[in-house]
């Protein structure tokens, strides 16, 4: 017999209205959880969203304690048990899984578990992620109760409907990156514009003024009051602009997501294939974490609007105490010497201004058919 507080439709119809309320992945993530500790009725859950690199994207809990799961360390990896279920993608049911000869132990801090139930949340061919829960509410007399088949049955209709709520706030997050994505460009393109004509505009103004100034000082300035006017202007929509363009994804989601979900809309809105790899990188001063990103943004802009490559890679990784930052396109290339002697490409100006504004510093490497790698390393806090 099933130990849980509610049984049969109205309780899985509770979890899965549950899911359905909402859009952001990271909520629906908890909700998935939650909805699957409270439906079994047991005392620890978990979802991990595995990564490609042997590790987890995503990885929520109920049932513990902020405090114990700071305590606990670092992410879990896939090996052991979950590795198998994300390799296998098929429930596992287990009376101890202590006593599993797959399982390897886990931090001193972790809570103790016995009896496990996992399985796999699939959309198709895609393993999505693991939902798992352990130690069931009830009397566990020596060989007495754990999950039972319909638990297993339960908690495999609910993963299916995980999958369906976790792909649609997928492509709702990702709908809304690239709509963002598309105001940032239309912006962009606005202020260059508006402040290209304030630009102009105070040139002449300013060219008015010097021929005046000895003939009819009077009219010299009124052009000049006209110049201050007009720069006051430009100032008030460049402040404006920084306002609306901040990344405000870094508070919320940190330097690595931000990046990933950037490039997975880039992606999907451009030709060229895009990727992104990640490997060991901590946070970082909030200053460092937004040159890095704003880097990459210009790099990428570049790569994707004038390099004509078909594959463009960023790679972000731990370099000692700091942080190295790379983006390679196979496109045409150029030869950066006499770009900087041209007085052109302002982007990579911009690009080194933000890397020596942090104590860091961009090296670009380039060369007529060969490609463009543009790095950026910024040392640890």
């Amino acid at each position: 017999m099933s130990h849980r507080p509610s049984s049969g439709l109205a309780a899985v119809s509770t979890a899965l209205l549950a899911m359905s309320r909402h859009l952001e992945v990271r909520d629906v993530l908890k909700t998935i959880v939650a909805s699957a500790r409270d439906l079994l009725d047991a005392e620890y859950a978990a979802l991990g969203v595995p990564d490609d690199h042997g590790g987890f994207a995503q990885f929520v809990v109920d049932g513990v304690s902020e405090a114990q799961w700071r305590a606990i360390g670092p992410l879990p990896r896939q090996h052991g048990i979950l590795a198998s279920m994300l390799r296998d993608a098929k429930p596992e049911r287990l009376a101890d899984v202590r006593k599993d000869p797959r399982f390897e132990g886990w931090p001193s801090a972790h809570p103790d578990m016995s009896d496990f139930l996992g399985v796999p949340i699939k959309d198709g061919d895609e393993t999505l992620g693991a939902l798992f829960l352990a130690n069931k509410r009830c009397p566990k007399p020596e060989g007495g109760c754990g999950f039972t088949a319909e638990d297993e049955e339960l908690l495999t209709i609910l993963a299916q409907h995980a999958a369906i709520a976790l792909t649609n706030a997928r492509l709702y997050e990702r709908s809304r990156e690239l709509t963002i994505a598309e105001e940032r460009s239309r912006l962009a393109h606005e202020l260059h514009d508006a402040v290209s004509q304030k630009l102009f505009s105070l040139r002449l103004t300013a060219q008015a003024a010097t021929a005046l100034i000895d003939r009819d000082p009077a009219r010299a300035k009124g052009e000049l009051q006209q110049v201050a006017a007009l720069a006051a202007e430009a100032a008030d929509e460049l402040r404006a602009a920084v306002v609306e363009l901040r990344p405000a994804a870094l508070d919320e989601d940190g330097l690595v997501n931000t990046l990933r979900t950037h490039i997975q809309v880039l992606d999907r809105a451009h030709a060229p294939r895009v990727t992104f790899d990640s490997s060991g990188v901590r946070a970082l001063p909030a200053a460092q974490e937004e040159a890095l990103l704003r880097v990459a943004q210009e790099a990428l802009h570049n790569a994707l609007r004038h390099s004509g490559a078909d594959e463009v890679a960023v790679v972000l990784l731990r370099r000692g105490q700091g942080v190295a930052l790379s983006i390679t396109d196979n496109g045409k290339g150029f030869e950066p010497r006499s770009v900087r002697r041209a007085g052109r490409h302002l982007g990579l100006v911009s690009m080194r201004d933000r890397a020596g504004g942090v104590g860091g510093r961009l090296t670009v490497e380039s060369a007529p058919g060969k490609g463009t790698t543009i790095e950026m390393e910024v040392p640890g806090g």
